[in-house]
Parts: C-alpha cells; sequence; structure tokens
C-alpha cells in the first residue's frame, strides 16, 4: 500500500468514527429533551392500583395515632394531608376524612345519614357536580387507589353501581349540550322592572348572554307540567312549531318590546 493510499484510508476512517460519535450524541440527546419534555414512551406496565379496604380507610382519618389523612369520592381514594387545616380534626370538612361520603358533596347533608356514598339518589345534573368536585381532587391531591365496595369490587373492576353513575353522567352532559343549544336558538330576553312603568321585556342582537346577528321577538317559553314560563327571543315567530311557544298578550306580534303585566 503507497503512502498516498493510507492517507486516504486514515481519513476516511477519521470520517466514519467522527459520525459514529456525532450520530450517537444526537440519540442521546433526543432521549434527554424526550423526558424534560414529557414525550418519552409510556413503560409498558402500569403498577396496579392500591386497593383499600372501608376499615383500612378509616384508619386515615387525621386523628391522633391514625395512619394519615385520607378521603375518597366515588370510590377513588386521594391523600389530603396538604389539606390538613381543611380536613384534619377541627378543620371544617373534617367529616369526610377516612370515608367515602360521595353523595354530601352535592347534598351539604353532613349528618350521620348523608355522609354515604349512595349516590343513586341525584339526577344527572347532580352528578355532573359531583364529578365537577372529583376532577378537582385529582387537580390538587395525590390519588393513592380505589376503594373496595360501592363503586370497585375486590379486584379493582368498575361495579354495576359506577357504571350507572358514570351513565348518568353523560346523560347530565346530553342535557348541558341540549340546553346550551336551546340557549343559542332560544336565548334570553333583556327585562327591566320599575315601579312607575310596571314590567317590559325586549330582544335586541345581545340577550341572555348571546351576542348574535338578530333580535328577534319576545315569546313566552313554558317549562312543560310546570305552567311556569320565561321569556326567549325568537327569530321567526312564522315558524316557529313549539306548542310551549306563546305570544304575550297585548304586545304586538311583531314587536321586539312587550309589557310585562303581573
Amino acid at each position: 500500500m503507497t503512502r498516498n493510499s493510507r492517507e486516504a484510508l486514515d481519513i476516511m476512517l477519521g470520517f466514519i468514527i467522527s459520525f459514529i460519535f456525532v450520530l450517537v450524541a444526537i440519540l442521546i440527546l433526543r432521549q434527554d429533551w424526550a423526558h424534560i419534555t414529557g414525550d418519552a414512551p409510556l413503560p409498558s406496565t402500569v403498577p396496579p392500583a392500591r386497593l383499600i379496604t372501608k376499615d383500612e380507610l378509616s384508619l386515615y382519618s387525621g386523628e391522633e395515632d391514625s395512619k394519615g389523612l385520607y378521603l375518597a369520592i366515588l370510590g377513588q381514594v386521594f391523600d389530603v394531608e396538604k389539606g390538613l387545616k381543611h380536613y384534619g380534626p377541627g378543620g371544617g370538612y373534617h367529616f369526610f376524612a377516612g370515608k367515602d361520603a360521595s353523595l354530601a358533596f352535592v347534598t351539604g347533608d353532613f349528618t350521620d345519614t348523608g355522609l354515604t356514598d349512595d349516590v343513586s339518589s341525584l339526577s344527572p345534573a347532580q352528578v355532573m357536580v359531583l364529578y365537577d368536585w372529583l376532577t378537582f381532587y385529582h387537580k390538587d391531591y395525590t390519588p393513592v387507589g380505589r376503594l373496595v365496595g360501592r363503586f370497585y369490587s375486590e379486584s379493582g373492576e368498575p361495579t354495576e353501581a359506577l357504571l350507572q353513575v358514570e351513565g348518568a353522567l353523560e346523560e347530565g352532559q346530553r342535557l348541558k349540550d341540549q340546553a346550551q343549544a336551546e340557549k343559542q336558538h332560544l336565548p334570553a330576553c333583556n327585562s327591566e322592572w320599575s315601579a312607575a312603568r310596571g314590567g317590559r321585556v325586549w330582544c335586541a342582537t345581545k340577550s341572555g348572554g348571546v351576542q348574535r346577528d338578530w333580535a328577534g321577538v319576545p315569546r313566552k317559553l313554558f317549562s312543560p307540567g310546570s305552567g311556569r314560563s320565561r321569556c326567549v327571543c325568537v327569530q321567526n315567530s312564522s315558524t316557529v312549531e313549539n306548542p310551549n311557544i306563546q305570544e304575550y298578550e297585548g304586545c304586538p306580534p311583531h314587536a321586539e318590546s312587550c309589557p310585562v303585566r303581573e
């Protein structure tokens, strides 16, 4: 091998070694960046949820000689130690400690009867409120396990009771979406009352918190079965086919403002 050939080979090997070092450095940096940004792949196995019995949960009441400070909502157990002033002895919410008192989060009944996990009496809308509380605890406190009992079986699987609550949540969300759609379609009227002039309702391009490109005309919208009504703005009264919508007495059909008589 000539001297020129040996030099060319050395140069080529140098390039190859440098390329390998650069490639390894890039891979290491990408891996570190993924951990920093949270884009690192999740582990292939997730540790099983800790299962806690009611008797064990009662030992986390925050009282003297207790094992800590836990509470449960819908069978999910949270460590609320950092909220000791609220959930510890003497705190305003101490009655929640060491138990699942899901019902009371909605009803505000903090008696022994009210501090229960039986939420079968709640309406879909109330179940949505309960899930708002659950979201709060996930955001502000650390989940530590599942409570074996009404909502989770001894193997940690959801029970029929929990599935029913989740069904009520879906129904509550459907009703909420329906109400939002109705609010856009039939926004509430503006209203005022004075001792001198009495009451008045009127429609404008903004009423009921809804900004739009039409004003509409005031109409009474009755709640089926209740006999009560509220004022809504109807965009085109000639196309309304809702038997629960009626005109205001003594008000011209196309008027944007109507007097209200008691």
